[in-house]
């Protein structure tokens, strides 16, 4: 068994399937061999094979939630139905500390022709609860589902959505140590999701949570730890901010083609204007307990970047409303994030865009400027310059390091080339804050109380 302290532990791991080009090559494997052992002959191969995970380590600890992330064949699915021993492994061994509850396939684990009564009880007595124990919770498990009459009728007749809830709410009631969630929440409607997330959250303060998604808004949202997989193979594992922003680099570069840095770096770097910077706090009462003071730091043009090297990214920086650039912004307050581009070939459809991410690279707001301009783009030529600028009133934000990612691509959202795409690239701090709430706050235009009688 695992130490006290590690939930998974995943050693040496693999896991090969054998691949047929020819439905008869399956009966010659299975007869031929043991006809040529009998005869003294060396037996012939009818397979080939393929390594769906391959050698792969790695430890859980409790109360930690780790984040796999991976594309389409990459071995997730593979991975987490030999942890919850639904698959056996070719290799290598799993420990686990506790008892495990999973999710994974859309409706895996139920009988279509049993009811959604019946196959709570099957599935809750399959996680180690008495009839019992099922019996005192069965009402809870029908009120987090929330399907009305449907939970007596076949589960053969239920919606995606439908499975997905009656499927969590089991989990959700077993008193698991550990979750193992694939993407299928994906499926339900927003409401259920954010009853999902609120039960994640509430379990993830003691409980072991192993998450699978494509997202990595997600990953980086909900996970301490982040595992990258890749035809069966563990490329990097790490805080969910560096997995993510490698995992999405190896995505663009996948489609188009690998980075290219030298090109970008060939490209001459604009001179900075001498602007004069100005403290914005100074407009405002400075002793003042609701203000949020934001602390902008210099634009970092050697920030972790990736891209086909078509345009680059000289500058970004935030103006107040006269173009000044500011050292300081008041959350609440109007700013300009000016963007500026040098193309190093000739751009027909540039789009240029940002994220402002938290501390843990979550996704709190963005835009990009195809919207604007896609009936009637700006073209540029080999040479010149690009400057985007974006106007908004910038958010009340809790205090913390933030940070703001840009990029320029050339074509449409849906099929375009990245040629530049920088990762905080300018980093700013809320000093402060006592008019944020959740992530980000807004200025209220009004509010208003009565008493009405």
């Amino acid at each position: 068994m695992c130490s006290n302290d590690i939930a998974i532990k995943v050693s040496n791991l693999s896991k090969c399937y054998h691949v047929y080009d020819k439905p008869q090559d399956r009966l010659k494997q299975s007869v031929y061999p043991r006809l040529r052992r009998i005869v003294g002959k060396t037996s012939k191969q009818y397979f080939r094979e393929f390594w769906a995970l391959k050698d792969i380590s790695f430890e859980i600890k409790k109360g930690e939630t780790v984040g796999i992330i991976g594309r389409n064949g990459s071995g997730k699915s593979t991975l987490l139905q030999m942890i919850c021993g639904t698959l056996h492994p070719t290799g290598g061994s799993i420990q686990t500390n506790g008892r495990i509850a999973a999710l994974l396939e859309l409706g895996s684990g139920f009988n279509p022709e049993f009811t959604g009564r019946e196959n709570v009880y099957m599935n809750a007595s399959v996680l180690g609860l008495s009839n019992e124990q099922i019996d005192a919770r069965f009402d809870n498990i029908a009120a987090f589902a929330d399907i009305g009459d449907f939970i007596e009728q076949p589960v053969k007749t239920y919606s995606s959505g439908m499975m997905v809830r009656l499927a969590f709410a089991v989990i959700a009631h077993v008193d698991a140590d550990i979750l193992i969630i694939d993407e299928a929440l994906a499926v339900g409607d927003a409401f259920f999701s954010q009853k999902c997330m609120r039960f994640l959250r509430d379990f993830m303060k003691t409980g072991t949570v192993l998450f699978v998604s494509h997202d990595t808004a997600s990953i980086k949202s909900m996970c301490t730890y982040a595992v990258w997989l890749e035809k069966g193979q563990v490329i990097q594992e790490g805080t969910p901010k560096d997995v993510c922003e490698l995992y999405l680099e190896a995505f663009y570069e996948a489609q188009q083609g690998s980075s290219s840095t030298t090109k970008l770096k060939e490209l001459k770097q604009q001179p900075a204007a001498n602007t004069h910077v100005k403290d914005q706090r100074l407009e405002f009462i400075n002793t003042s307990e609701l203000r949020n003071d934001l602390q902008i730091f210099k634009f970092d043009p050697d920030a972790a970047s990736f891209g086909k090297g078509g345009a680059q990214i000289i500058d970004v920086r935030l103006l107040d409303e006269n173009a000044h650039a500011l050292a300081w912004i008041v959350g609440g307050e109007k700013v300009i994030l000016r963007i500026m581009i040098q193309a190093a070939q000739d751009l027909n459809a540039p789009i240029i865009g940002f994220y402002v991410k938290n501390r843990l690279g979550q996704e709190l707001f963005g835009d990009n400027t195809y919207l604007t301009f896609y009936k009637d783009c700006v073209h540029c030529k080999k040479g010149e310059h690009l400057q985007a600028d974006f106007v908004f009133y910038m958010p009340l934000l809790p205090p913390g390091n933030y940070s703001i990612t840009v990029a320029i691509a050339n074509g449409t959202p849906e099929k375009h080339e990245q040629h530049h795409w920088i990762h905080d690239a300018v980093i700013f701090k809320s000093e402060k804050s006592m008019a944020a709430t959740g992530l980000m706050g807004i200025p209220m235009q009004e509010i208003k109380l009565q008493n009405l009688k």
